[in-house]
């Protein structure tokens, strides 16, 4: 999220419109995941927490997502105890910019919302990246909070490295979730808040469209 001015945002229009982009065959849809043990439909309310670049698009597309209850931006990963946005963003408190996600798992799977965030949330061939933004802080990364969750999201990544899904390897980081730290009321539901916003209409609408587009099924208008 490094300097949201207007000609950064357009200078990102040609090189990350849509995480599509960095597939092999851009028109095809991911395989879905083997189906696991996380969650079983029946149980209470779970929770997911993914990382990607700025918190802002993944927290918007999964509003978005049926059987989603909550999605909240925050920090996760690092070291810092209860860390500002202004310590995460100077990249030394080792957290990254990431969503918590509370789902329900009797309407949506982990699975699914694995297939989600590697279909439409980011592009997860960006090594500590996502647009214009850089450093480790936007790094890919899932936070598992079971050894279910990092079997599930090991095997996925293993199942799509093996489809030779993306024209570069995933560089996606799969780590024990410590502890997750929402982030400060103003970054939260940011999108819906600014749509009009230079750096969410380049980086962050077509992401919206793309969950649209692709999980028409799940699909869930604000």
């Amino acid at each position: 999220m490094t300097n949201r001015l207007l000609s950064s945002a357009l200078a990102t229009v040609a090189a990350f419109s849509l995480v599509a982009c960095a597939r092999a065959d851009a028109h095809t849809v991911l395989p879905d995941p083997a189906p696991s043990a996380v969650a079983a439909a029946g149980a209470p309310l779970d929770t997911a927490v993914f990382a990607g670049g700025c918190f802002w698009g993944i927290e918007a597309v999964y509003r978005h997502v049926k059987g989603v209850t909550s999605s909240v931006s925050g920090y996760a990963g690092g070291h810092t105890v209860n860390p500002s946005y202004e310590d995460v963003s100077s990249g030394s408190t080792g957290h990254a910019e990431s969503v918590q996600v509370i789902y329900d798992p009797a309407v949506v799977s982990y699975g699914t919302l694995l297939k989600v965030f590697f279909s439409v949330a980011h592009d997860p061939t960006e090594l500590n990246r996502q647009g214009p933004d850089e450093g480790t802080q936007y790094r890919s990364a899932i936070f598992t909070r079971s050894s279910a969750q990092a079997d599930a999201a090991k095997g996925y990544i293993a199942q799509l490295g093996a489809a030779k899904a993306y024209r570069r390897p995933i560089v996606t980081d799969v780590a024990p979730l410590t502890v997750f730290y929402a982030a400060e009321s103003y970054h939260q539901n940011y999108l819906a808040m600014h749509p009009t916003q230079p750096y969410i209409v380049w980086n962050d609408l077509p992401k919206i469209e793309a969950l649209k587009k692709e999980f028409a099924s799940i699909y869930r208008a604000e």
